[in-house]
């Protein structure tokens, strides 16, 4: 059973970079999917979250930049992320529930640097 994010880098502010979660061993679709990420010194927060019934949650400074959606036939889960600024640099990971303290499968985060 593993989760693994890729599809981070280095992107100039206003770039973009497409994250994608797969899941092996289990199926996403069974789970909401979380996107979260922690900048150095700094809480870890929720980015977004893709619900069981395709509902979705984004954190208020992302809304209108990023958009999470789900391949079931890929079993994978994507966060679209435009118009990227410095401050979204961050290890960013994804998980099987909308909070982190729900999860129960999560996976190594994959590493999106916003600099010029």
């Amino acid at each position: 059973v593993q989760l693994q994010a890729s599809g981070g880098g280095l992107v100039q502010p206003g770039g973009s970079l497409r994250l994608s979660c797969v899941a092996s061993g289990f199926t996403l679709d069974d789970y909401n999917i979380g996107w979260f990420r922690q900048a150095p010194g700094k809480e870890r927060e929720g980015v977004s979250c893709i619900r069981r019934d395709d509902s979705t949650y984004y954190l208020d400074s992302v809304k209108g930049r990023f958009t999470i959606s789900r391949d079931n036939a890929k079993n994978t889960v994507y966060l679209q992320m435009n118009s990227l600024k410095p401050e979204d640099t961050a290890v960013y990971s994804c998980a099987t529930d909308c909070t982190w303290l729900g999860r129960r499968y999560w996976g190594q985060g994959t590493q999106v640097t916003v600099s010029s």
